[in-house]
């Protein structure tokens, strides 16, 4: 088949993007810009660097990561694979030892006798069959081009994510649902759609004060500019820097809501929205924030109602190019107005290394099976790869932001199950048994290319 792929991007997704397409017998262009131009994240020219930390997460069959990894590998995962063969000592995570894993990828994608590996940076989307797996670090010319496509109001350059909890871990003993001024919800509930988590002032107070003496993420240089995006954003501790009641008259303001336990309004609230179709998590309204992870999670809990919440995601502000996914892609990761461009990795909005990992799997196999003719693969939902993909093209759109692999994506069991343990085992055995059903009924099979090195 004389058909030549484009892969614009060598991080992971891209290179996982490369290694799928080319062990499937098709020609691959893949484009990567270092070193002839660098970004201020990486410091190397090595395809698949990893520039923060050096761990995947959880290995454990039951928990999201970890079923996230086995999902990949049963679909052939180059990169996967290659992270466990340079694993570190690190429990129940997987620590990669980066240098050793950026080096094999790049050995094995440079000397893949189907690839051609280009370094320079690309300025046009080009026409015929391509993958856009550019990151959050996207270039400048590029992004002009992306945004010219997708239109201006459909990318992004910053993340400012606000915190999000499982729905079963706020204490509703604490917390009550309304919508203010008793305003009914938009789906007829009489009882709202916000989870309301009242504070008396006493409370209130010792929150702020935590706020002000929490230790932040400092911005790396080439995010100064965040601070001035901060003014229309601004980080709940930033704003409370500013006066002791600046949150009580700003996203933790009270009017229209009244605690069913006193009667009475609070003193101040934090409001929790609905964030996924099946109303299992919720994020924190208004609560984007730069404290260190360790210290928000801690003062986070201080808030009636939060006392043993499980974050899926916590707070955080950087600098990070995303598209509107649910606008714009299928869950195959086609963008919708073009069937041979697909995108994959960060800027679409999948949190982590592999997350990002698993959009180029997909989008791999995809472009493959679009040349070919062949239907193209959409993961079930109740897998982890499924329940991400499906997160991020169907999330409301005027709210989304970047997700990550947790068990809050996946759509609930029959059957209720209390124990967190049995329930995630459970998840993770349906997973399992509807992803090798899905494998059997589309012919799928993960390919080597003979003579090729898989790690």
């Amino acid at each position: 088949m004389s058909e030549t792929i484009t892969i614009i991007g060598g991080g992971l997704a891209g290179s996982e993007a490369a290694w799928q397409i080319a062990n499937r017998g098709l020609k691959v262009r893949l484009y990567e810009m270092r070193p002839a131009r660098s970004t201020p994240a990486h410091v190397t020219d090595r395809l698949a660097e990893l520039v923060c930390s050096n761990s995947m997460g959880s290995t454990l069959p039951d928990r999201a990561l970890g079923m996230l990894k086995n999902e990949m590998l049963r679909m052939g995962s180059f990169i996967i694979r290659t992270a466990f063969k340079h694993a570190l000592p690190a429990g129940s995570a997987l620590a990669v030892s980066r240098e050793d894993f950026a080096a094999e990828v790049t050995e094995a994608i440079t000397g893949h006798p189907n690839i051609e590996v280009i370094r320079e940076e690309v300025q046009e989307i080009p026409e015929g069959p391509t993958i856009i797996a550019t990151g959050p670090l996207t270039s400048d010319a590029l992004t002009q081009q992306i945004q010219a496509l997708t239109g201006q109001k459909y990318l992004y350059f910053y993340d400012a994510m606000a915190p999000i909890v499982t729905a079963e871990s706020i204490n509703m003993e604490v917390a009550f649902r309304q919508s203010r001024y008793d305003r009914e919800s938009e789906l007829g509930d009489a009882e709202g759609d916000y989870i309301n988590c009242p504070l008396n002032q006493e409370e209130y107070e010792a929150f702020v004060r935590a706020l002000l003496e929490a230790p932040r993420i400092p911005l790396k240089e080439f995010e100064k500019e965040l601070e001035r995006y901060f003014e229309g954003c601004m980080p709940i501790e930033v704003l409370a820097s500013r006066d002791i009641n600046a949150l009580a008259f700003g996203p933790m303001r009270p009017v229209g809501l009244i605690d069913p336990r006193t009667g009475q309004r609070p003193y101040a609230v934090v409001q929790l929205r609905q964030d996924n179709v099946a109303g299992t998590l919720y994020n924190m309204v208004g609560f984007q924030t730069n404290i260190r992870w360790g210290a928000q999670e801690q003062i986070l809990r201080m808030i009636p109602g939060l006392e043993e919440a499980e974050f899926v995601r916590l707070g955080q502000m950087h600098r990070n190019t995303f598209i509107n996914s649910p606008t714009l892609l299928h869950p195959t990761l086609q963008f919708r107005r073009r069937d041979d461009l697909f995108f994959a990795g960060q800027i679409t909005g999948t949190e982590g290394y592999v997350g990002s990992t698993m959009g180029g799997l997909i989008a791999g196999i995809n472009v493959v099976r679009l040349v070919q003719g062949e239907p193209l693969l959409t993961p079930p939902r109740t897998t982890m790869m499924g329940a991400l993909l499906y997160y991020i093209t169907h999330a409301e759109p005027d709210n989304f932001q970047p997700m990550k692999a947790n068990m809050g994506l996946l759509p609930e069991l029959p059957r209720r199950v209390r124990k967190k343990t049995e329930r995630y085992a459970r998840y993770a055995e349906r997973a399992r048994r509807d992803l090798e059903q899905y494998l059997q009924e589309t012919g799928f099979q993960p390919v080597e290319a003979p003579g090729v090195p898989v790690g």
